[in-house]
């Protein structure tokens, strides 16, 4: 059975003369929590971003499970983009919707679903984040640990097979963040999801990682498990998680 859900061979992307990626290669499995680890400006944002077609590849191979996204045409990719789910740096809501609201607009286009299967999907995605008592609060009213943990609500209500989750814990203290990895942790068990975590975090890397990919200068530097590379003796490897 054919358990790679994500395939990128060679991927290449520039914007002018600077060159982001540079022939990235991985493999992400079902199940498997892969976090691409690297400072700021390194490319990470960029390739997930390559992945699911929001910024356009200059050379390279993407294969999402199991389709060519080259060989699509654009209403068959948009079928496909349903089944991965995006976590926002900002959480992307919508400020002028309450939480239900936010979480109802995914479900829009189900029209065989009726308005009491919809409220059921919801108050259960709010209950995966442990926050079925903010269903009816607005985006104004939430701190920011509750605003990632909304947005990751509204991920989860089309029940993805893919998550894609951009800096999870930026801009939250440490507590909220190790909240925050303990719950991509808590989602990748109970649905049995395959997840990239993008991230420079790493303590969020230590928590919620299977595998990991470090991400230098645009370029797969080094790949292991978080023992393997907090161990490594390679300076530069080393030195990336002292200052983390």
């Amino acid at each position: 059975m054919e358990t790679t859900v994500v395939d990128i061979e060679h991927l290449n992307k520039s914007f002018g003369n600077k060159e982001v990626l540079k022939d990235i290669n991985l493999k992400l499995e079902k199940g498997e929590n892969l976090v691409i680890l690297g400072k700021s400006g390194s490319g990470k944002s960029v390739l997930i971003k390559c992945l699911v077609g929001l910024i356009e590849m200059d050379a390279g191979k993407i294969v999402l499970l199991g389709k060519n996204i080259a060989d699509l045409k654009e209403h068959e990719f948009n079928l496909l983009r349903k089944k991965v789910g995006f976590l926002f740096q900002s959480a992307a809501l919508y400020d002028s919707m309450t939480v239900r609201e936010n979480l109802a607009f995914p479900l829009r286009d189900q029209k065989a679903k009726s308005a009491e299967e919809k409220e059921a999907l919801i108050i259960e995605a709010l209950k995966n984040v442990g926050l079925a008592e903010a269903i009816d609060k607005m985006p104004s009213e939430l701190s920011g640990g509750m605003r990632k943990r909304i947005g990751l609500a509204r991920t989860l209500i089309l029940k993805p097979e893919i998550i894609l989750y951009d800096e999870p814990t930026t801009g939250l203290d440490p507590i909220t963040s190790k909240e925050i990895s303990e719950l991509i942790l808590e989602i990748q068990k109970k649905y049995n999801s395959a997840s990239i975590i993008i991230t420079h975090d790493v303590e969020c890397a230590r928590i919620t990682a299977n595998r990991m990919i470090i991400i230098k200068d645009g370029t797969a530097y080094a790949t292991g498990t978080f023992e393997e590379l907090s161990a490594s003796k390679d300076i530069w490897v080393s030195s990336f998680f002292k200052q983390g």
